[in-house]
């Protein structure tokens, strides 16, 4: 396989998450899920977690902590392994930071793999999760929240995807083993 960094991306509730997990196991890359990096960073006694504690209600951060974030734990990470990214980029503006970011950082050949998912399956599995995880951030209205802003901001931003690396688009309705395996075949693993 060509790539160095993997996108994760597609609507809320197609498994981005698990896919990620399981495309950094197979390939010893290292999965860097934003949700679950700010969710960990909130829980430190840090200035950067007080500016962060906010994502517990939803609330969507703005690009500069993002970024600010990115900055100061990205580097951290050794270089010996590709990455895999959960959740962003997110708005253009993170885009426009983090793929030359990387580039910089010696991380060349990118690629975005996007799964694809109807809004009503979205909804469903958001509402499964958020009773099974008992995540704050997963109630009806949150989701729309979400939804509205994905529509907004994120496309935008896959399309940005689609043009600055390879994208690949799957579909996300069949099996968790099904998805994975077309993502493989895709990428030549």
């Amino acid at each position: 396989m060509e790539y160095d960094v993997i996108f994760v991306a597609g609507p809320q509730g197609c498994g981005k998450g698990t896919q990620g997990k399981k495309l950094a196991d197979r390939l010893g890359f290292l999965f860097w899920g934003m949700g679950g990096t700010l969710r960990a960073i909130a829980k430190e006694d840090t200035p950067l977690a007080k500016k962060i504690a906010v994502i517990e209600d939803g609330t969507l951060l703005p690009d500069e902590l993002i970024i600010e974030v990115l900055k100061e734990r990205l580097p951290l990470h050794s270089h010996d392994h590709g990455i895999i990214f959960d959740g962003v980029p997110r708005r253009i503006g993170q885009a426009e930071f983090l793929l030359p970011f990387l580039r910089s950082q010696g991380w060349e050949k990118m690629a975005t793999v996007f799964i694809d998912l109807p809004r009503e399956e979205s909804m469903k599995r958001l509402l499964l999760r958020a009773q099974h995880e008992a995540r704050t951030d997963d109630t009806p209205e949150v989701i729309e929240r979400r939804f509205k802003f994905y529509d907004e901001a994120i496309k935008p931003t896959e399309d940005y995807l689609r043009k600055e690396t390879t994208f690949i688009e799957v579909d996300g309705r069949p099996s968790p083993d099904e998805i994975a395996a077309e993502i493989n075949k895709a990428l030549g693993i």
